[in-house]
């Protein structure tokens, strides 16, 4: 019972870091891009919300706010990397550090509490039922944003600029900006479901961005290897990669129920997502049978 009675929660704290796993697979497998700005931008939607809402600031305006505070992340990580030539990693590393003091500053301490019974918030754990339901709602309409903007001509050219580069110099994209625009997306949903988490948990905390960017990679991964079949469209892929956050949390619950050691799970995360990432070379090296060459037919001798 104590399982079935956790499962609820898990599912929801499925579903936000799978808006967050989104953002991840936006600038990993769209853009080709690895971005470790997430760690930060994660805690600044965080951050801004609970301060906001804090303040008695509306709820809805806070996480437009913590979404724009996220994009900003993003556009600084791309300045970074497009501007000033620096890697894309590094870039993500030092806008991480620059959002640590910068949370800091925001919150004024190491966390801000947000109580759900002095305030009113979209997602909470006191209404589990509610907030799975808005949950669900918010994840379709990210879903449907993202389908739509990337059926656009500016999203098939941002698409375009992460399968080849090169070539979309070629075809007149400028990718600079697309990077910089595929980073603030990104990073603006990394933020959203930052401001969410805070709500739902009841407080934000300096360290909420922590490991953010490997269960982001999980999610992406597990869902990516389960819901790939399914279907190729766009819209199956994204609501795959929740589906993915979503059972790494129940994953998560379940090795806690079984009494394994709480402090191996993030070190567990690590070892899965670099088993799935190491597959699809495995098979490359190890399972793939070489075919056999032609041989040419001589001619009549």
């Amino acid at each position: 019972m104590g399982l079935l009675n956790a499962l609820p929660g898990a599912i929801a704290q499925g579903m936000i870091w799978g808006i967050m796993a989104i953002g991840v697979y936006i600038t990993y497998k769209l853009l080709d891009v690895a971005d470790l700005t997430v760690g930060g931008s994660f805690c600044t939607g965080a951050a801004v919300c609970a301060v906001m809402v804090a303040l008695g600031c509306n709820v809805w305006v806070s996480m437009l706010c913590a979404l724009i505070a996220g994009a900003l992340a993003g556009l600084l990580t791309g300045l970074f990397h497009t501007f000033m030539g620096i890697p894309p990693i590094l870039s993500g590393i030092l806008t991480q550090l620059i959002l640590w003091s910068v949370n800091l500053k925001i919150m004024g301490r190491a966390n801000v509490a947000l109580p759900a019974r002095n305030y009113f918030l979209t997602v909470t754990q006191l209404e589990r039922t509610r907030s799975i339901l808005t949950l669900v709602a918010f994840c379709a309409v990210v879903i449907a944003i993202l389908y739509w903007f990337f059926g656009t001509e500016r999203g098939c050219s941002l698409r375009a600029t992460g399968c080849n580069m090169n070539m979309s110099r070629a075809q007149g994209i400028n990718t600079s900006t697309n990077i910089i625009i595929g980073l603030m997306i990104s990073n603006g949903l990394v933020a959203l479901a930052g401001s969410l988490l805070a709500q739902y948990l009841g407080q934000s905390d300096i360290n909420m961005g922590r490991g953010a960017i490997v269960i982001g990679l999980a999610a992406v991964i597990i869902g990516e290897a389960l819901f790939s079949r399914i279907s190729r469209n766009f819209a199956v892929r994204l609501a795959g990669v929740i589906g993915g956050g979503i059972i790494y949390y129940i994953v998560y619950q379940v090795v806690i129920f079984i009494g394994l050691d709480a402090d191996l799970l993030k070190m567990l995360s690590a070892i899965v997502v670099a088993i799935f990432l190491a597959v699809p070379y495995w098979k490359k090296k190890y399972f793939t049978k070489m075919k056999p060459e032609k041989k040419e037919e001589n001619g009549d001798a």
